[in-house]
């Protein structure tokens, strides 16, 4: 081999290891999992768009490729104890619901310390006023919205559901919103007993009405609420308590219990190369998608 050959070879090895390094150092696990991770096909059409006036109201949108019209529309939320989270870092759930014939928005919101309860929540419902006033432009019907999220955020999309005020103080039509889904979220969490949920919550004059439990009733969207048997962060007991009231008011429910996930698997199994751990991604987009027909 010709010395210049090894040497450039050398360089290259060095430049692309000193690149992976950087990436490291500059990114958290999940941003890095978002960067290199295999991604679904699907077509991420609007990106950055403003649905408020701060830094932290803005959101992408993802869409089925293949032009297709009148799909539903689905807006996600991430978890992140109301405190942390990006819209970047999951944009490969974005693709993944795309690819499954959902017009898809991944939302920023206003997070602590900036905003405490219910802060996030008049953000959430701003982004699915955002939703359904452009959907159409990306061939999604806004008469049929579905509202999902992880963790913290599904209690949010879960109480935007749930609790129609926030819609209809934004402007939204509560029955546009066809059916919920929420993976290993809080919704049942008093008293409180954590750090975080107290400075999130805590001086709420009305604690239990920051319950998404304190709001079912038989006019409820249909909901499937997933958890993993191994959670340690948000105890199963949410899900249970919740599929329960639903229940009993009459309200369609899918609860899924997955064995051997945890709560951060429970995000992950959405990924294209996670899949396997939990059929969470094929259960849930059934079930939205025939409430949402």
């Amino acid at each position: 081999m010709p010395p210049f050959a090894a040497t450039t070879r050398l360089t290259l090895r060095l430049t692309l290891a000193g690149a992976v390094a950087a990436l490291t150092a500059a990114c958290s696990p999940l941003s890095l999992f978002a960067t290199l991770s295999p991604k679904d096909p699907a077509l991420l059409v609007a990106r950055d768009e403003a649905y408020g006036a701060g830094p932290r109201q803005r959101l992408d949108v993802y869409a089925p490729r293949g032009g297709r019209t009148q799909a539903p529309v689905a807006v996600f939320f991430y978890g992140g104890s109301w405190d942390s989270g990006r819209r970047q870092d999951y944009g490969w759930v974005g693709r993944a619901l795309a690819s499954r014939g959902f017009v898809t928005v991944i939302a920023d919101y206003r997070i602590y310390p900036e905003v405490r309860y219910p802060g996030f929540l008049e953000d959430g419902a701003k982004a699915v006023r955002w939703a359904s006033e452009n959907a159409a432009r990306f061939g999604g019907d806004p008469g049929r919205i579905v509202l999902l999220g992880h963790s913290a955020g599904a209690y949010n999309a879960v109480m935007l559901g749930l609790d129609g005020r926030y819609l209809r103080a934004a402007g939204v039509d509560p029955a546009h919103v066809k059916a919920v889904a929420g993976l290993s979220g809080p919704y049942d969490f008093l008293p409180i007993r954590s750090e975080i949920t107290e400075r999130i919550f805590g001086g709420t004059p009305d604690l239990p009405g920051t319950q998404p439990m304190a709001y079912v009733t038989k006019a409820s969207p249909p909901a499937f609420l997933a958890t993993g048997d191994d959670d340690q962060m948000v105890w199963p007991k949410n899900t249970v308590a919740l599929a329960r009231a639903l229940r009993e008011a009459g309200v369609e429910v899918d609860e899924r219990h997955y064995p051997g996930v945890d709560h951060v698997r429970m995000v992950l199994a959405l990924s294209r190369p996670l899949r396997g751990r939990a059929p969470v991604l094929d259960e849930m987009t059934e079930f939205l998608r025939r409430h949402a027909s």
